[in-house]
Formats: C-alpha cells, structure tokens, sequence
C-alpha cells in the first residue's frame, strides 16, 4: 500500500486500547496472467485468506452484505470484545482483493458487512474500516469523537 494509507490506517489504528488491537495482514494476491481466470485467481487468494484466519470469526466486506449505521456497528463492537458473538475467537476483517471475494470466503464468513454499495478501492476501504473501528470504539466508551 501507498505510504498514505499506511499513515491514515496508522492514524486510527494506534488510538485502539489494547482490548481491540488491530493488525493488518497483508495476503499475496495471486499474479494475473493469461488463461488464468478470475474464477482460479479468486479461488487460490480464498485458500491463502481462509488458512490465514484459521479459526478466527469471519467477517468478509462485500457490497451485498448488510449495512449497519455507527450505533449498531458500536453494538457489535461491544459484543465482539464481550466474545458473546464470537465465543472468544479472534476476528478477522476481510476485504477483497481486485477481483474480489470468492463464494467460498463468502460463505464462511460470519457475517457479511457492506460499508457501502458502491465498490471501493481496496485502499480507502482500508481506510475506511480502521477509522470505523475506532469510531465504535469510541461510541463505546462514549468519548465525543462521534456526535449524534
């Protein structure tokens, strides 16, 4: 990734208590080449998710999966870090790579979270969920970065 968007990651990352600490892994997408379809690209880049994950619970971004407004996500937040929905596992946040999220991923995942209908650039959804996680995080200690 560009280094502005290590910045901006590290921007919200770095405010998250040590309850909630975010890392980023990085997968290696599959390199494009011809006759290698976006079907087996997608599938190769879902055995290198899903065996990164292990056992973590699943939470896959795609545009089709549900929206959630700043309260409701701060709500799951809570729960997350309670383990009441995840029964004490890790959670892993997968965004895409170009071609997008294979089925299978898709299907293992615990819940499909969409932050927005429109498809966005894997950068700035980067972005966009580190600065997120803050912000529930934040709604649940109701400290004033979030105003309703």
């Amino acid at each position: 990734m560009p280094a502005w968007v290590e910045t901006a990651c590290l921007e919200y990352t770095k405010r998250m208590p040590r309850e909630a600490i975010v890392e980023i892994v990085e997968i290696k997408p599959e390199k494009r080449s011809a006759g290698n379809s976006t079907e087996n690209i997608q599938l190769i880049e879902a055995k290198r998710i899903l065996d990164a994950a292990g056992r973590d619970y699943l939470i896959a971004l795609d545009e089709r999966g549900n929206e959630v407004n700043t309260l409701q996500l701060a709500e799951r937040f809570s729960n997350w870090l309670a383990g009441s929905t995840t029964n004490g596992r890790d959670i892993a946040l997968i965004i895409g790579g170009a071609d997008g999220l294979h089925s299978s991923v898709k299907q293992k995942a615990d819940w499909l979270w969409s932050l927005s209908k429109l498809t966005l650039p894997h950068a700035m959804v980067r972005i966009i969920l580190a600065e997120q996680l803050y912000r529930a995080y934040s709604v649940t200690q109701n400290h004033p970065y979030h105003r309703e």
